[in-house]
C-alpha cells in the first residue's frame, strides 16, 4: 500500500471526475503522488478501485454525473472523506460519433449532460468549498475544436463550450481568490475511442491518422497531460488563471 507522499501539494484536496481510466486515473496518481488526497468519481465503480489500489490518499465514488443530484452528492462526499475541495478537475467525458443526419438525441442529451451541465453544476456546487481554499478548478476540454470535426460536432461543441466557460468563469470568481484553467489535449492514448465503439482495428486506423496529424510524429500519454493540471495547482502558478492550455504535440498549430 503506498502512503501518502511528502511533496509540494501535501494535504490539498483535489476532486477528479471520469477518474477511473486514462487521463482522470492519470492525474489522480499524480497528485496523489505530490501528498494530495483525491476523491476519483465516475460510474463505474470497479475502475475506480483500480485507480485507488495502492493508493491510501485515493478515495474512490461512484456516481452517474448526468444525474443532476450527482453534484451535491459528490460536494458531500469530498467534506466527509477529504474535509474540503482545493482543486475540482471537471474531466469526464463521453463521446458518440455521428454526422449531422444520424444524431441521436438521447445520445446527444447524455453527452452535453455529462461533458458540459456536469462540470457547470458541479463547479457551482463546490464553490462554497472553493472559496474557503482560494481553490482551482480544472476543466479538460481538447485541442481538436480549434476546427472542424466531422462526425463529433456535438463532443466539440461541449468543448468548446467548456472553454467559453472556463474563460468567463475566471473573471467572475477571481474576487473569491478561485482560479480557473483548463487543459486542452490532443490525440491521447486513452479509451475514449473504445468507449465510443471502435473496433481495434478501427482504433488502430484512428491512431495512425492522429501520428500524422501532430507535429511530433506521436500520440501522447495520460500522464504527460496529468503533469500539467498538477503544475497549474503549485504554488508557484498562483497568478495563472484564465488560460486553456494546449497538451497535444504542436496539433492545435497546425495549418
Amino acid at each position: 500500500m503506498t502512503q501518502p507522499a511528502q511533496g509540494l501539494l501535501q494535504g490539498r484536496t483535489v476532486v477528479i471526475t471520469g477518474g477511473g481510466t486514462g487521463i482522470g486515473r492519470a492525474a489522480a496518481h499524480a497528485f496523489a503522488a505530490e501528498g494530495a488526497r483525491v476523491l476519483v468519481v465516475g460510474r463505474r465503480t470497479a475502475v475506480l478501485a483500480q485507480t485507488a489500489q495502492g493508493h491510501t490518499g485515493i478515495h474512490p465514488f461512484g456516481a452517474d454525473l448526468s444525474d443532476p443530484r450527482t453534484p451535491r452528492a459528490v460536494v458531500a462526499a469530498a467534506e466527509r472523506e477529504l474535509g474540503g475541495i482545493d482543486v475540482l478537475v471537471n474531466n469526464a467525458v463521453t463521446m458518440e460519433s455521428a454526422p449531422l443526419g444520424r444524431i441521436d438525441p438521447e445520445n446527444t442529451r447524455g453527452q452535453v449532460a455529462t461533458n458540459l451541465l456536469a462540470p457547470l453544476f458541479l463547479t457551482q456546487e463546490a464553490l462554497p468549498l472553493l472559496e474557503a481554499s482560494k481553490g482551482l478548478v480544472i476543466n479538460v476540454t481538447t485541442a481538436g475544436n480549434q476546427r472542424g470535426w466531422p462526425g463529433h460536432s456535438v463532443y466539440g461543441a461541449t468543448k468548446a463550450a467548456l472553454d467559453f466557460l472556463t474563460r468567463t468563469w475566471a473573471l467572475e470568481l477571481a474576487p473569491k481568490g478561485i482560479r480557473v484553467a483548463g487543459i486542452a489535449p490532443g490525440p491521447v492514448d486513452t479509451p475514449i475511442a473504445e468507449h465510443a465503439g471502435l473496433d481495434p482495428e478501427g482504433i488502430a486506423r484512428l491512431r495512425a491518422r492522429q501520428r500524422n496529424r501532430v507535429p511530433l510524429g506521436r500520440v501522447g500519454r495520460p500522464e504527460e497531460v496529468a503533469w500539467w493540471m498538477v503544475a497549474l495547482a503549485r504554488p508557484e502558478a498562483s497568478f495563472a488563471t484564465g488560460l486553456v492550455l494546449p497538451v497535444d504535440g504542436g496539433a492545435s498549430v497546425v495549418f
